[in-house]
């Protein structure tokens, strides 16, 4: 009887990814797949968690390894289930999240001859991933297990590398499926070839850099510009460059300069709503951008600097990547923003003038002006956050999902001491999988996760919300249901009164209570803001799913939105004191 390699090979592999730092794994049931789940469940260094939508479980696994920075391991059987990856693998892509997506396969002799559960599986997600392999048959010469380790080793560095990233492996296995446990192929493996994969980070010609900082020297009009960071120590080097060079940072949510024990001196939280102030855009005009980090979310700033080509935008950009949807920048640097920020910082002394002034000065009145309004109104979404920003625990992460969510945080979220964490899937920008992205955070960190979701959204990934019952994952869902797109009432298409209903706001009329009874988790619809911060405060204190449901009004959103801000903007001119 010949034996069987499977074990050999595919346990070689398994030990290799985590050799190379893969700690995590997601799993979705499956027959082809035996033996990569059942290794990949029986190594001693890789906790797996199964999951049983191939969809929401891609979200799921790249929500681990958005939180954790490391790759994450997903596993699914052959056919049309590693197709339901795609939506997740292009997030991963475009947020530069390294997933390691290990699909079973067919072996080759039963590829497009009508075999059941086969279909094309070669470059399945086509440029969306880093690295794209059909792997051989499994074979236990020591070459090929020598090959298959170094496959592994390889595939995760891909992953690390800048910009990060998801990769594919294709393994086809024949029959029989089922690897022998008892030959303990983890202790006997980690005595083979192991190959360290370690890269490099990108550095610019410092000649460049003392010239560009020279321009900041130079310049007194600036700002620092800052979207989504990936590295939590850059935070501190941009603050010390804009202390050092006067530029104020408008700082998007997602870079989490908005929250935290450093110094919020020049910190512009309100800098979206400032900018759609003719008057004030003109006051504020820069002559200098220098932007960290992907492009923040607000309109009106991408809006200002695509109309003002005059501006010089320097994008210091540490993974080596293009993110310039402007296609305005002078300066792209592929360096670290700590090298960046210190050398410029170095080179600046401290300015006198009013430049500075104007931004804080329109960013404390704006807040101010908002801090006096009423916020008991909970059918007003903006309401919903200026309450919850003020109750979110120390040490836990926001999920802000897309369309009105992201943007209701950009404009009522304000800088604050309490440190936490705020995500959101702003890669491709999509309303799939924000749930099981959310739940993913969760279990990579343990620590509390609040997930702020529009309805449709929410809808759109109810069957995420298995895994908070099954894996007994707490969740605190704060659903803002305005029934429908709300985004859209802020679009050219709302003039459309004959077909707007009909094809962009959507209405559904589900009744959200009945998901809290099928997953097994507590619902609340509260009506004022003290039993919305009873609820939410009891929620995040306690084990499972928690759905906390503020039912708002669609149709005054858009005209109350507009005259809070007139109202805001008015008072500030009239107090203009420069």
């Amino acid at each position: 009887m010949t034996e069987n390699p499977i074990t050999k090979y595919i346990g070689n592999f398994i030990d290799e990814l985590s050799l190379a730092g893969v700690t995590e794994a997601v799993i979705c049931p499956g027959s082809r797949s035996t033996p990569l789940a059942i290794l990949a469940a029986s190594h001693p260094d890789i906790n797996v968690h199964i999951h049983v939508d191939e969809r929401s479980a891609a979200f799921f696994a790249m929500g681990m390894a958005k939180a954790i920075r490391k790759p994450v391991a997903l596993i699914c059987t052959s056919g049309t289930a590693a197709a339901n990856f795609y939506p997740a693998v292009i997030e991963a892509h475009y947020s530069r999240i390294p997933l390691m997506i290990l699909t079973a396969d067919r072996p080759h002799e039963l590829r497009e001859v009508g075999a059941p559960q086969a279909i094309d599986q070669q470059f399945l997600f086509g440029n969306f991933v880093k690295f794209f392999t059909d792997s051989a048959l499994p074979d236990n010469h020591p070459e090929m297990l020598a090959y298959i380790r170094s496959l592994a080793a390889r595939a995760a560095g891909e992953a690390k590398k800048a910009p990060r990233g998801p990769v594919h492996i294709n393994f086809p296995l024949r029959e029989p499926l089922m690897p022998n446990l008892e030959d303990e192929p983890f202790q006997r493996l980690r005595n083979g070839s192991h190959v360290t994969v370690e890269s490099g980070r990108f550095r610019t010609d410092r000649h460049e850099l003392e010239a560009l900082s020279d321009l900041i020297k130079e310049t007194e009009k600036g700002v620092i510009v800052c979207g989504e960071l990936q590295d939590d120590d850059a935070k501190a080097h941009i603050v010390s460059l804009s202390q050092a060079a006067g530029y104020p940072i408008l700082a998007d949510p997602l870079s989490n300069l908005r929250n935290g024990s450093h110094s919020k001196e020049t910190i512009i939280d309100a800098y979206d709503s400032l900018l759609k102030e003719e008057q004030l855009k003109r006051e504020l005009m820069p002559e200098l951008v220098i932007r960290f980090g992907a492009m923040p979310v607000s309109k009106p700033l991408f809006q200002l600097l695509k109309q003002n080509p005059s501006i010089r935008q320097i994008i210091v950009d540490p993974d080596g990547g293009w993110r310039d949807p402007t296609q305005l920048s002078a300066h792209m640097l592929h360096c670290t923003e700590e090298e960046f920020a210190a050398l410029a910082a170095s080179a600046v002394k401290k300015r006198s003038g009013n430049w500075p002034e104007k931004w804080r000065f329109a960013n404390s009145r704006f807040r101010a002006l908002l801090r006096n309004l009423e916020a008991e109104d909970l059918t007003f979404e903006g309401n919903i956050y200026r309450n919850l920003q003020h109750l979110i625990p120390e040490n836990s992460s926001l999920f802000v999902g897309n369309s009105m969510p992201i943007r209701d945080a950009d404009t009522f979220f304000e800088n604050q001491e309490r440190s936490f964490r705020i995500f959101a899937n702003r890669g491709a920008n999509g309303i799939d999988g924000v749930v099981s992205t959310a739940l993913g955070v969760y279990a990579a960190t343990k620590e509390p996760v609040t997930l702020v979701i529009g309805d449709l959204s929410f809808y759109h990934d109810l069957n995420g919300l298995l895994v908070s019952k099954t894996l007994d994952i707490p969740l605190t869902v704060v659903l803002v249901n305005n029934d429908g797109g709300g985004i859209f009432s802020f679009l050219p298409q709302s003039a459309e009164e004959r077909y707007f209903e009909l094809l962009f706001g959507t209405p559904t009329g589900l009744e959200f209570e009945h998901a809290a009874k099928l997953y097994g988790g507590r619902y609340i619809c509260p009506e004022s803001s003290a039993h919305f911060a009873d609820a939410y405060l009891s929620s995040v204190n306690r084990r499972g799913l928690d759905i906390i449901e503020v039912k708002t009004k669609r149709d005054d959103r858009v005209e109350q939105h507009r005259q809070l801000l007139d109202s805001a903007m008015h008072e500030i001119r009239k107090e203009w004191p420069f």
